[in-house]
Parts: C-alpha cells; sequence; structure tokens
C-alpha cells in the first residue's frame, strides 16, 4: 500500500473518536444512529478496523461532516471557494464568500447585540440585510433596515452597523477596499 494512503487511513480512526467525543456521544449512541455496531465502531476508532465507504458515509451524515473532512483527504486543487469563518474584532461571526485581493470582496456577517463605535476606512460598501432587523449609523444619520433591503455608502465617513435590537442581525457585506464598486449591468425595468 502507498505510504501515503495508509498515513491516511491510520488517521481516520482517531478522528471519528474525536469527533464523537467532540459532540458528547457514545460508542453505543452513535451505533444506533448509524446501523453499525459498538464492537465495529471500537475497531475502527482503535485502527484495528479499516475505514472503508461503507462505514465512512454513514458516520459522516451523523457526525455531521463532509466525508472529506473525516478522512482528511489531501488537497486536490478543489476550485470551490471552502468557507472559513472567524470571529472578527468588533464581535460577531464573519464568512468571507470570495478570495480576490485588491477587487470588491463579498462577506456574510452574522452579528449579535454590541455597543455603537462610529470607524471610517477608505473603500466603498453596500449591506443586504438576509435577516433580523439592521441599524445602521453614518455620521449624525440613522437607519433602521429590514431583510431585502440594501444599504449603499462611503465608509471614509465615520459609520457603525449592527442589531437594531437585542437579537441577531444576518448580512451580505460587499467591500470595495479602494473605492472599487461593483459595476451594474442591468437595473429596473426601466432600463
Amino acid at each position: 500500500m502507498d505510504p501515503d494512503v495508509a498515513q491516511i487511513l491510520d488517521t481516520i480512526g482517531p478522528r471519528v473518536r474525536a469527533l464523537r467525543v467532540e459532540r458528547g456521544r457514545t460508542l453505543r449512541a452513535l451505533a444506533d444512529e448509524t446501523g453499525l455496531s459498538v464492537s465495529v465502531l471500537s475497531r475502527l476508532e482503535t485502527g484495528r478496523r479499516q475505514p472503508t465507504l461503507d462505514l465512512l458515509i454513514p458516520l459522516a451524515r451523523a457526525l455531521r461532516v463532509a466525508l472529506d473532512q473525516l478522512v482528511a483527504a489531501p488537497a486536490t486543487g478543489d476550485p470551490r471557494v471552502h468557507l472559513e469563518p472567524y470571529r472578527h474584532g468588533s464581535g460577531g461571526v464573519v464568512v468571507p464568500l470570495t478570495r480576490y485581493p485588491g477587487r470588491v470582496q463579498v462577506f456574510k456577517h452574522v452579528l449579535g447585540p454590541r455597543e455603537p463605535r462610529l470607524v471610517s476606512h477608505e473603500g466603498h460598501a453596500w449591506l443586504y440585510v438576509l435577516a433580523g432587523g439592521l441599524n445602521l449609523i453614518i455620521g449624525d444619520r440613522e437607519h433602521l433596515l429590514g431583510p431585502g433591503e440594501v444599504a449603499e455608502f462611503d465608509p471614509s465617513e465615520p459609520h457603525w452597523f449592527g442589531p437594531a435590537d437585542d437579537t441577531g442581525v444576518e448580512i451580505l457585506h460587499l467591500f470595495g477596499p479602494r473605492g472599487d464598486r461593483a459595476v451594474v449591468r442591468v437595473g429596473g425595468p426601466d432600463d
């Protein structure tokens, strides 16, 4: 067997165990959910049973991970964007949806309640509300936006945005770091 393949196979059992423990599942509970026996799962986790697709597919489903993540397969030059959320310093979670340095960037933000603190910086910004209410402060003007509403503004003017109430808000945020603007090719019914 290829040494690289053998190394990948050797790491699957411990990864399955770590995911099971992280999710607070017993071997019995995971066996009941997957239809696999406790002894098969135990042998897989300890490396005494080689992983096969008929074992890994139900495990990936039950542990709610992609099969790639369960196997930790090496990168293959996959052209899809793999979302890697991170906590933003000002609060909330940010998910980058594009990776084009120097061009218009697109992010999904999930923001929780926080105190307004106006900031300013270069660029151009758009916000689209997916869920919840958004409070957008630009200078001394306050705007409340709901799902489906959009704001476009120059972030060099002091601004802040966050939830309009004590629940969270989910938005798409387009940002042109050098003032770049999205190109509108199709407008309303009169265009």
